[in-house]
């Protein structure tokens, strides 16, 4: 199995085992542990290779404990600390990683509560952790083009120099990307006024630059929509799949016409409905399942204020199902033959994947 498909397997059981997770010793066994012998390859059961409480006298401090520490050709290479899934990681959670990096000699050092992982190393200043992360993996949500430099981490393929010569360039390049991602959600004053002074010929008063804060808001997710509806496009073969809103007079075969349609926020229509593009993601994962039994022209989407309704036909006599993300917990809305919907809650997108079964089987019951 390779280091992908490993990957995607423990992002899965994550997803079904989370909830049932309630303290740091659950996390470090039913998640971390896995980790580091499925993922990375190490033996978690022999202590020359894994080391289960770690201990490195610290200066006045005697009998601290470090959760992992990963050996490797008699050298400790990779020091780890575990918190529970969900507490959230920061560096309040990093300060014993602080101290055990300058003694133990190791090059890398991971924070982790089991889904997501900080991996630090010592760019900074010699043999003194750096204060933020080289490589961030959410397990929840992979940016695959980080598998490649987690591959250089495994037993088989260790690597510390090539880790530690592109860790610079994946710190800050990481640092960009959650940059580019929030101002694309929430664009702040100097990005809009970066991007206006590019296409703006006239003088920048207040009117302009509240004018353009939603015009570079909605801009921003047209761009990320159209990128979306490019990859789909490659992904079938062919052109994409338009997505409207309640009131549009289109169906869902005009393949023709852009994602961005739904899938961007428009501030200026009034009508309260906002099509983000998890809920478009989501409706994609829906309408895949549902393609094993009908034709893709036939699954059409409307979204309504409460919810983001996948319909066969674009008929609401006919509904597949609901997309509820207006709330802090999502739920995937599903029917019965009777038509009750019964709302299963998700953390992740791939979960809807579970559901694969009743999504075909209802549109059995129309069909």
């Amino acid at each position: 199995m390779e280091i992908a498909e490993r990957l995607a397997s423990l992002a899965n059981k994550i997803a079904q085992q989370r909830h049932t997770i309630e303290t740091e010793e659950a996390t470090k066994n039913a998640f971390v542990m896995p980790f580091i012998s499925l993922v990375l390859g190490y033996d978690v059961f022999n202590p020359n290779e894994v080391v289960p409480e770690f201990t490195a006298d610290v200066g006045i401090k005697r009998g601290e404990k470090i959760d992992y520490a990963i050996v490797k050709d008699g050298e400790v290479q990779i020091l780890i600390e575990c918190k529970k899934i969900g507490s959230g990681l920061s560096l309040v959670h990093s300060s014993q990683l602080f101290r055990y990096f300058a003694v133990a000699n190791a090059r890398i050092a991971v924070l982790t509560d089991g889904n997501e992982y900080h991996f630090y190393t010592d760019l900074d200043a010699p043999n003194r952790m750096d204060e933020k992360p080289f490589l961030v993996l959410d397990l929840s949500d992979l940016d695959e083009t980080l598998i490649p430099e987690l591959q250089k981490l495994t037993k088989d393929t260790f690597d510390i120099d090539s880790i530690i010569s592109a860790a610079e360039e994946l710190k800050y390049i990481g640092a960009i990307k959650r940059v580019l991602s929030a101002q694309f959600a929430s664009p702040d004053t100097d990005w809009v006024r970066a991007l206006t002074a590019r296409v703006y010929e006239g003088s920048i008063t207040q009117r302009v630059r509240d004018q353009f804060q939603v015009l570079v808001a909605k801009a921003s997710r047209q761009f990320l929509s159209d990128q979306v509806n490019e990859r789909i496009k490659a992904a079938l073969g062919g052109p994409g799949y338009a997505l409207q809103r309640d009131d549009a007079s289109v169906s869902g075969s005009g393949a023709s016409e852009a994602v961005a349609q739904a899938s961007t926020k428009d501030v200026g229509s009034g009508d309260g409905i906002e099509t983000t593009l998890e809920e478009l993601e989501a409706f994609q994962i829906v309408r895949a399942i549902a393609c094993s039994e009908v034709k893709p022209a036939r699954i059409a989407q409307r979204d309504t204020k409460s919810y983001f309704g996948v319909l066969l036909d674009d008929n609401n006599r006919k509904p597949i199902a609901r997309i509820h993300f207006n709330t802090g917990q999502k739920y995937l809305g599903l029917f019965d033959a009777e038509k009750n919907e019964t709302r299963h809650p998700i953390e992740a997108l791939d979960e809807i994947y579970e559901f694969a079964d009743v999504i075909r089987r209802t549109v059995h019951y129309y069909d």
